[in-house]
């Protein structure tokens, strides 16, 4: 009994799993517009023999309970599902049949992966000492993220400690990697307008050009970064848009548009960042006699994965895996909206590697032609697996469990 059973079957069910994801990836749907995909999801929930489901949480998230026979924790599980506004160019046969939409991230994989640990899992309900929870998320990738509604709805008041995965292409499959404490940053974005006094190339001192003017900007906003922030924090401050103009080589431009990202871990770093970019803004412009209007838009708050809840998922899965596929992993400077979850409750947020360089799976998250490794999807459902079994099966004192007792 226990985790070799479940093993073996998430093994047979490996196929039907691939179905699944080729199936979500055929059928993508875009943050909030999700409708095809949950009825997807909440199907195959039913067809397993789960009864106890909830539709619409936060708006639109999905929740499944499996109720072991003893009580014991209640252990999340959380897999976001939609997909990106991006015109596919993969070429696989089950591409995209949504023009402009694709899974360029996993999340149909993500999906799919958990389904078949709800479909396994539900055979062996009355083995279990406790509770695990199935949260299907939607709308992680566009502001304020299904994260965010889920948790403000209540999505983790029962729950004890949450668990989720990513999975990383290019990066070669075979690996499953961990980062404690921070591991991803919060995502922040800007829009700076600045108008100048539009005028003839040839009579610049009649002018307020507001290219001169954004171009002081863009320079001195990296000043913050590197004069004004605790070099021992990380912080990133990138533009990515400059406009000004209509081409003509000889009008000097009233307006430029800029636009960027800034990336932080600690706090008072996003405070500072923040704040600096407004008021600097304004200060320059007021020197060359330009306006301005800045617009700081704050993202997913950074990702923290609690210390004790990390050393004990690197520990199972070396135990379960072995140290050569177990990893550590350096911080990232993407942003992940998980970080609500853990803002409310201990838990971490592991990574599954998912690139095959042999088979062309070489592309980063978010790129068209964007794919991974299938074999990661079993990968990731053992290690949801030993999270179950460490905590809501009966045993003896496990390696993973000593190590943090100890530590």
């Amino acid at each position: 009994m226990g985790y070799e059973n479940w093993e073996k079957a998430l093994v047979e069910n490996v196929e039907t799993t691939i179905s699944w994801r080729r199936h979500l990836h055929e059928h993508p749907e875009p943050s909030f517009e999700e409708w095809n995909t949950r009825a997807f999801i909440a199907e195959k929930l039913k067809s397993f023999g789960y009864e106890e489901i909830e539709e619409g949480v936060g708006g639109g998230g999905i929740v499944a309970y499996l109720r072991g026979s003893k009580p014991g924790p209640v252990i999340g599980f959380r897999a976001d599902f939609d997909a990106l506004r991006i015109h596919e160019e993969t070429g696989l046969p089950f591409a995209s049949k949504n023009p402009g939409v694709m899974h360029a991230c996993g999340h149909d994989g993500h999906t799919a992966g958990l389904l078949s640990v709800a479909k396994v899992m539900k055979q062996y309900e009355a083995e279990l000492s406790g509770t695990v929870k199935f949260i299907f998320q939607h709308a992680e990738e566009v502001l304020p993220g299904g994260g965010k509604s889920m948790v403000d709805a209540g999505v983790l008041e029962d729950v004890d400690y949450i668990y989720g995965l990513h999975l990383r292409s290019p990066l070669e499959y075979g690996k499953v990697t961990y980062c404690s404490g921070y591991a991803m940053a919060a995502p922040d974005f800007f829009e700076i307008k600045i108008q100048g006094k539009g005028g003839h190339a040839a009579y610049p001192h009649a002018t307020v050009d507001s290219v001169v003017v954004a171009s002081y900007v863009v320079n001195q906003l990296q000043s913050i970064i590197s004069r004004q922030k605790d070099p021992k924090k990380s912080g990133v401050l990138t533009f990515s848009t400059f406009k000004a103009g209509d081409g003509a080589n000889n009008v000097i431009a009233d307006t430029a548009l800029l636009k960027g990202t800034v990336r932080t871990f600690a706090p008072e770093v996003r405070d500072l960042i923040e704040e600096k970019i407004s008021t600097m803004t304004k200060q320059i412009c007021e020197a060359h006699d330009a306006t301005c209007e800045v617009q700081y838009t704050r993202g997913y708050p950074a990702l923290y994965n609690h210390e004790a809840e990390t050393a004990l998922i690197a520990d199972l899965f070396t135990e379960t895996f072995g140290e050569e596929t177990v990893e550590e992993t350096p911080l990232r400077m993407g942003g992940e909206d998980f970080a609500y979850f853990l803002q409310e409750k201990p838990g971490s947020f592991f990574f599954v590697n998912s690139g095959n360089a042999e088979k062309g799976i070489v592309y980063p998250h978010h790129h068209p032609k964007f794919d991974f490794d299938e074999r990661a999807l079993l990968l990731g459902g053992k290690c949801f697996l030993s999270i179950i079994d460490h905590y809501l099966t009966e045993k003896e004192t496990s390696k993973a469990e000593a190590s943090v007792t100890v530590g």
